[in-house]
């Protein structure tokens, strides 16, 4: 015996997910997100595989008892700390405000982390 498939209406939540603006929300997170991530794993790995392939180059002097190995490592913190500053940025004007009107487009269903935390 066989029994019948149960159907459920879509909950609040699947009915956002599947709305063009949510998917609009994703689209502009992912372009940032993506290109900015393979970016900064590229120039770590880079890093990585100079000190690994090229120590002569990475031993070289720049200035005093600094290297070229000990610059590179410095600038993946700058680096690190650029990126977060620009994601700020970047949500703060593309991201949040899209959030900020599917949540009351939706009557405040679903509440921003900031919101929830106060």
């Amino acid at each position: 015996m066989e029994s019948p498939p149960i159907t459920t209406a879509p909950t609040e939540v699947q009915l956002i997910e599947e709305s063009e603006e949510f998917r609009a929300l994703r689209r502009s997170f992912r372009s940032f997100a993506f290109p900015v991530t393979i970016g900064f794993v590229l120039w770590y790995l880079l890093y990585v595989l100079l000190s690994s392939y090229a120590p002569g180059l990475m031993g070289t002097k720049v200035a005093g008892h600094i290297n070229v190995a000990l610059v590179l490592g410095l600038l993946q913190f700058v680096t690190t700390f650029a990126i977060a500053a620009w994601y700020a940025r970047y949500a703060d004007r593309r991201i949040d405000p899209r959030a900020a009107a599917i949540r009351e487009a939706r009557g405040a269903v679903v509440h921003a982390p900031r919101e929830a935390a106060e």
